[in-house]
């Protein structure tokens, strides 16, 4: 959320996440209700890419400039280490869904009302961070709104139900208002999943045309202008710019089996391996991220990541359906994955490969995995040999022998 960004004088620079996290690891070292974090291939891909980028670093082609990043991307995945360990209730998982809806729905809400009472004239801008620019709060946007749907749909009373309408509607409007064009590629990407997977696909495209065109007809024409760019990009600067550092990233990895490290965007890299050495831009997607700054072998894992994830979240949606006590995580699964395709798609023209919020629908899917299959243990004990455990639901269950 960078709550700092929102405010002024000492309180910017204020280490606000430091605190919550020291008093995590302190607790963590006492308590006995401990968790191992190896839940699931995804996780074993997470911890081996982040080994990859510490054996790699050494090699970087700036290691000063590179240290800053390292140590931040190096704190957000040993946080989700730790989550794992920690979590492991419905209840966790019901409030950590809405810390996540709140820190980054809240600046969908301020910029849906900003877009709406400004007529679309201004852009929509992020608070700082990973997410400053407009196209990285709008994608960070983006990704929240199907898990503002998961809230919802476990709502049980009516302010919660269509507060979440109006805060999807208001962030979808902030996801125009920043006028990105990656975002509106990730909208629909999005769209087109959740039609294809709904039970009533003329209903819902029916609705999906209306809302959509509702907010097209409302945008200026400056809007329109930059979305037109999306289809001659030949004619625009910024998106040249993009193309020309994913092949200074491509022929960086093909001559550096480790990559260049977190800091490869200079002229001095861009001369060597860019196709327009003057034309320097950040590698504006997560893919050519990873594959300039750690090698093919860094792309490999991080693939492997997102890919196992969304595997466990299909496993979700499959398992969870079987009772109304799981059908929340068929819920979970669906949206979950609906997020990951609006960030496969989005983050193809934006720099987030280490911002947080994936990580979070990461750990969202595999804490709702361990609960569901500690479940289905519980339910079914004869079929699996008798090792009792102590579950979080407080009851021994049987587990298989490794």
């Amino acid at each position: 959320m960078t709550p700092q960004g929102l405010a002024w004088g000492f309180a910017r620079d204020f280490p606000v996440a430091a605190v919550p996290a020291v008093a995590t690891l302190v607790g963590l070292l006492f308590t006995k209700e401990r968790r191992s974090p190896f839940v699931d291939p995804a996780v074993i891909f997470l911890v081996l890419f982040v080994a990859w980028i510490c054996i790699t670093f050494p090699f970087s082609f700036n290691v000063e400039s590179s240290t800053e990043m390292l140590k931040k991307v190096l704190k957000i995945d040993f946080m989700i280490l730790v989550s794992l360990m920690l979590l492991y209730t419905k209840r966790h998982i019901e409030l950590l869904m809405w810390i996540v809806v709140f820190s980054i729905g809240f600046f969908g809400i301020k910029g849906g009302i900003f877009t709406l009472t400004t007529g679309g004239d201004f852009r929509v801008w992020g608070p700082g961070g990973f997410i400053g620019g407009n196209n990285e709060i709008a994608l960070a946007i983006i990704l929240v709104i199907p898990l503002m749907r998961f809230v919802q749909l476990q709502a049980k009373t009516f302010w919660v139900k269509h507060g979440m309408s109006a805060a999807m509607a208001l962030s979808a409007a902030a996801a125009f208002g920043s006028q990105s064009r990656g975002a509106l590629l990730a909208t629909g990407a999005m769209s087109l999943y959740l039609w294809l997977k709904s039970p009533r696909k003329v209903l819902f495209g029916i609705a999906l045309v209306a809302v959509g065109g509702l907010l097209v007809a409302f945008m200026p024409e400056s809007w329109d202008q930059r979305m037109d760019s999306i289809v001659n990009y030949e004619n625009d600067a910024s998106s040249m710019g993009r193309i020309n550092a994913w092949w200074m990233a491509w022929n960086l990895a093909k001559n550096h089996f480790s990559g260049g490290g977190f800091a490869i965007y200079t002229p001095e890299v861009f001369a060597m391996y860019a196709p327009n050495p003057d034309d320097l831009h950040a590698a504006h997607s997560i893919y050519f991220q990873v594959l300039g700054e750690h090698g093919f072998i860094g792309l490999f894992l991080f693939l492997a990541i997102w890919w196992s994830v969304w595997r466990s979240a299909n496993w979700l949606m499959t398992q969870g359906g079987k009772t109304p006590e799981t059908l929340w995580c068929k819920h979970l699964g669906a949206m979950c994955q609906v997020s990951l395709v609006g960030y496969a798609v989005g983050g193809a023209f934006l720099s987030l490969a280490y911002f947080d919020l994936p990580y979070d629908i990461l750990l969202l899917v595999m804490v709702a995995k361990r609960w569901l299959q500690e479940y289905l243990l519980m339910k079914n004990p004869a079929t699996i040999p008798q090792v009792p455990r102590e579950n979080e639901l407080g009851t021994s269950v049987s587990i298989a022998k490794c």
